[in-house]
This record gives C-alpha cells, sequence and structure tokens, in this order.
C-alpha cells in the first residue's frame, strides 16, 4: 500500500502521523511511506531520519495526498486539505466528527473511507487510540490551569500546592475516566486538593481506592456541581461520550457563582466541550475571559508537546495501520471488531451512529 503522512497545518499543531520507527515497520513489509518534507520538524523528527527507513520524501501536501492509497494524520483534515481527499482514499486520524457539521459534510462529500482514531473501541468498552492522548491531555490541563492562574495572565492568583501556613488550592475534575485520574494524580502530586466527580459509581469506587486522600470522590449532579464551584479554584473537563457531543456540565450562568479569576479547562472541546461557555481556542491564543473567568479551550492540547504525543500515537495506532495497509481496510475492518468500529464516514455514508444523531443526519446499516 502507498501511505502518505502529511505535514499537519492546524493553528500550532506539532506532531507527526508516524515517526521514523512507524515508517521503518512498513517499509520492511514492503509498503511505500511518502512523508512530506518537515513533517516531522515539530516532534525533533527530520526528513534525514525518514529517508534513513526508507520513505519517500515529498516537497508538498499535494503531492502527499495524489500519491497516496491511505493518509495518517494525527488532527482531522481542515478546509483546505477537503479537496485534497480522493475517493476511496483511507484517512485515518483523529476527526472528532461530532463537533463539526461542516466536516462530516465534507468528508461525506469526499466519499473517502474516514476512520476515526477516537472510536477505535476494544471489547472491554476502552478507547485505545484515545487513551495516549487523554493522558497527555489529563496531566497537561493541571499544568496550564495552574499557569493560568497567576495573577499576570489574569488569574485569581493561587498557588495550586499552597505554602505552609497557607491552604492549598481546590481542584474540581469533571469526568473519572482517563483524562479526569490523570488530572486528579497531577494534581495531586501539586498538593491540591482534589474532588473528581463522575456519575459511574464503580469509577469513583477505583478512584477512591487508588488516589491520595486528599483527593475526594463526589457523585456528580447539577446540584453537587453547582455547590462545588463556589470554591473551587480550577475546574477541569474531562468528560467523555464516544463520537457524540459532551454534555453541557456547567452553563453561563454558572460562572457568577465562581470565584472572579478562577480557570476552567475544556479538555472535552474535541467534541464541544462540557462548558455551555467553551469555544475552541489554539496554543497561539489559548483562553479568554467571560465573567472574571479564564477559559482555556485548546483543541489540540497534545500538540504543545508534540515529542512525547508523537511517540505516545504511534505506540497505539502502528498497529493499525500495519494490518489496514497489508490487509486493505475491508477485510482489516471485517477481521477486527474494534477497527470496525472506528469506521465513521465511508463512500459518502455515515456509519456510525452517535454522528447521525448529532447532526439529524442519515445514517446507513
Amino acid at each position: 500500500m502507498k501511505i502518505g503522512v502529511p505535514k499537519e497545518i492546524k493553528n500550532n499543531e506539532s506532531r507527526v502521523g508516524i515517526t521514523p520507527a512507524g515508517v521503518f515497520e512498513l517499509t520492511k513489509r514492503n509498503h511505500t511511506v511518502f512523508v512530506q518534507t518537515q513533517a516531522g520538524f515539530g516532534s525533533g523528527f527530520f526528513d534525514e531520519d525518514y529517508l534513513e527507513v526508507g520513505a519517500i520524501i515529498l516537497l508538498t501536501i499535494e503531492d502527499v495526498y495524489a500519491s497516496s492509497d491511505m493518509i495518517v494524520k494525527v488532527k482531522e483534515p481542515i478546509e483546505s486539505e477537503y479537496g485534497l481527499i480522493k475517493p476511496d482514499q483511507v484517512v485515518f486520524t483523529y476527526f472528532h466528527f461530532a463537533s463539526s457539521e461542516v466536516l462530516t459534510k465534507a468528508m461525506i462529500d469526499s466519499k473517502a473511507i474516514c476512520i476515526a482514531y477516537e472510536t477505535v473501541e476494544d471489547a472491554d468498552g476502552s478507547l485505545p487510540l484515545l487513551i495516549p492522548m487523554s493522558e497527555v491531555a489529563g496531566r497537561m490541563s493541571i499544568q496550564q490551569g495552574a499557569k493560568y492562574l497567576e495573577k499576570p495572565i489574569k488569574g485569581r492568583g493561587v498557588l495550586l500546592g499552597g505554602v505552609p501556613g497557607v491552604p492549598p488550592g481546590k481542584v474540581l475534575v469533571l469526568g473519572a475516566g482517563i483524562v479526569g485520574i490523570q488530572a486528579a494524580k497531577m494534581a495531586a502530586g501539586l498538593g491540591a486538593h482534589v474532588t473528581i466527580m463522575d456519575i459511574n459509581m464503580k469509577q469513583l469506587r477505583y478512584v477512591n481506592d487508588v488516589m491520595p486522600n486528599h483527593v475526594v470522590t463526589e457523585f456528580s449532579s447539577e446540584y453537587n456541581i453547582r455547590k462545588r464551584i463556589k470554591e473551587t479554584d480550577l475546574i477541569i473537563g474531562g468528560v467523555l461520550i464516544k463520537g457524540a457531543k459532551a454534555p453541557k456540565l456547567i452553563t453561563k450562568d454558572m460562572l457568577k457563582d465562581m470565584h472572579p479569576g478562577a480557570v476552567i479547562v475544556d479538555v472535552a472541546v474535541d467534541q464541544g466541550g462540557c462548558f455551555e461557555t467553551t469555544k475552541a481556542t489554539t496554543h497561539e491564543n489559548p483562553t479568554y475571559i467571560i465573567n472574571d473567568v479564564v477559559h482555556y479551550c485548546v483543541a489540540n492540547m497534545p500538540g504543545a508537546v508534540p515529542h512525547t504525543s508523537t511517540v505516545a500515537l504511534t505506540n497505539v495506532t502502528l498497529p493499525y495501520v500495519i494490518k489496514l495497509a497489508n490487509e486493505g481496510w475491508e477485510t482489516a475492518c471485517k477481521n477486527s471488531l474494534p477497527l470496525s468500529k472506528g469506521l465513521n464516514v465511508v463512500k459518502g455514508e455515515i456509519v456510525y451512529k452517535e454522528i447521525a444523531e448529532a447532526f439529524n443526519l442519515e445514517l446507513s446499516v
């Protein structure tokens, strides 16, 4: 198979779809890999690294799309890429269709095979290709939240860990999944007082068992959220509903009950966000303020640590890339239930229920 790795062109996205180590595994299986020049530069991988393992370097993104049977990316195609995608071409990347009707309709029109990392699902319900980026984003959410609590950048002026004689900051984590657990772990490590909420009692029991005693669990309800936000310095939104839009757990009217200068970090922004006031931002302009509350809603948080993120992502995507390349997408998806659940849009038809429901579009069965 001819596999293309274009340079990511989303704002401040420095990750790359495949590392040189991944390309090596593909070329030794006699697949051809086209890599756009400098595609790996932001992640610390250079054209020479790819050439050494048998890749072919192409100068333009147009050349990569035109030459390839399958495109392996990190982020969803943006508008300038829509016209480059060919009918029957496989595009394997994070799509997060439920957050963008424009993208969904563009991929329907492309007649391509769109396989989304975020909906590849194992038998136990876990999302193996989302987990490493959720781990990165969950840990980063505390790092970024702590920074934006600083007064010079309009935060409340609170040090999360406190100091002797001064209580630590209070962190509220919404969602006890991968993002939430990693965020709670980082916040606890800084010495903050952490409350983590979820509606899944099994997850809350797990968190209660593995976290230190300054991480407390609480059942998630509107009443409990409204009560907690009045005393919270930093809120992390880490709620995920597979393939669907995230629920709005904090509404605009709730912001008036929060401390001026409090910070909210919406890790669920890729799926529409779990705060009513969420709007996607970039690493170039990461924050905005509504009702004196600082919002950090960067849609590609792991892109700020591209070397770590790219290696972590290739570790989990590569086996699926190899399977698709060796068997072709139809056979691979037939033989692999997890991979079949990654199919979102196929040759102009939506095949993933939650995407059809998000935009009241027809579902192909």
